[in-house]
């Protein structure tokens, strides 16, 4: 049986690949962007990264909004694992062709955490998505004119899946779509949790 709460999602993030994403599975969420300094927070390994910078974006977005039974936020944050370094966004064009000509022909881990919140009962449930990318071996021609358009100096490990960047990823293992940044599956999970349906998200017109 359907719940009678028309559930809302609010998305404490600024990044246009989750929200589409969630918008082709048929989730309208809202987004609201944290703000929040991620160079604060201090961690080891890029999976307590992930779910730490995650749990952070969800918080500060949740303590902004009005007491509303319907809404759930959600945050998320992505890190790439690659040979014991951790490697969030590039900081300029020249590090993302460093890190390309370092990634190519091997292999990294992209850890991305989630952290769901309900807001009036200040429940919360949180995970992290973990998918094996393998690179392919590409020139540094390719190199050079995939950094050129910008594209991965905007996301975590400077790649993507969902763009130019598909082009140069052989494989992955596991969850494509925590490689774009929000695992459907796992937010489908971290929902179950509150005894909600991803279903009770989705449009209704």
């Amino acid at each position: 049986m359907q719940n009678d709460i028309l559930y809302r999602l609010v998305l404490a993030s600024a990044s246009p690949a989750r929200r589409a994403l969630l918008k082709s599975a048929g989730i309208d969420a809202e987004t609201l962007v944290s703000g929040v300094d991620e160079s604060v927070v201090d961690a080891d390994d890029a999976y307590t990264l992930s779910l730490a910078l995650a749990r952070m974006k969800a918080r500060t977005v949740a303590a902004r909004l009005e007491a509303d039974p319907a809404v759930l936020v959600l945050g998320c944050d992505s890190v790439l694992a690659f040979e014991g370094q951790i490697l969030g966004k590039p900081k300029n064009a020249a590090e993302a062709a460093e890190r390309w000509r370092a990634m190519r022909g091997r292999s990294g881990v992209l850890h991305t955490g989630h952290h769901l919140t309900e807001l009036v009962s200040g429940r919360q449930a949180e995970e992290v998505g973990t998918t094996v990318v393998h690179f392919a071996d590409i020139s540094d021609e390719e190199i050079d004119a995939y950094v050129r358009t910008k594209e991965p100096l905007n996301v975590a490990g400077a790649f993507t899946i969902d763009g130019r960047g598909a082009a140069f990823v052989e494989r992955v293992e596991g969850d494509p779509s925590n490689v774009i940044g929000l695992s459907l599956p796992l937010l489908r999970q971290l929902l179950a949790e509150f005894g909600v349906r991803i279903t009770e998200l989705w449009r209704r017109r």
